[in-house]
């Protein structure tokens, strides 16, 4: 797991579900392709609700990081790309279903014009490191 701190002397997340920095310990690195609200079908899910699809967006990534023994408390980065600033609330309300104060991750988000399918509204583009001890080899 991850360990964030937030030193004094910056502004501080204030309870935003992020740390200003992150320890990255010994382990194996996942980067992730920015992950969208397709089912394994390729189907949109939630097409019009930012919400679900941005739950779809951390079901990808959990199964993702599954595969090669990790967990979401592995995240030590993550970067969101949603297309319109209303909704980063909801986008925010669903990440803390999925990551927990205690490990939140370094963050950045980012408004776009569009993305790569015009129903999409958010894309989440995490990186992670599991830990040697849990790391399955995913090939």
């Amino acid at each position: 797991m991850a360990q964030g701190f937030n030193p004094p002397g910056t502004w501080q997340p204030r309870g935003r579900g992020f740390n200003m920095g992150v320890v990255q310990h010994d382990g194996h690195v996942i980067h992730f392709t920015g992950q969208v609200a397709w089912n394994v079908e390729e189907e949109i899910v939630g097409s019009g609700d930012v919400a679900e699809q941005t739950r779809q967006c951390f079901r990808n990534i959990e199964t993702i990081l599954s595969a090669a023994g990790g967990r979401l408390s592995d995240i030590v980065s993550i970067t969101t790309y949603f297309t319109d600033r209303a909704q980063l609330p909801a986008i925010q309300q669903v990440r803390a279903e999925f990551i927990a104060e205690e490990w939140a991750p370094v963050s950045t988000s980012v408004m776009v014009a569009g993305l790569g399918h015009a129903d999409f509204l958010v894309e989440l583009t995490p990186v992670a490191i599991v830990p040697a001890d849990r790391f399955i080899d995913p090939y």
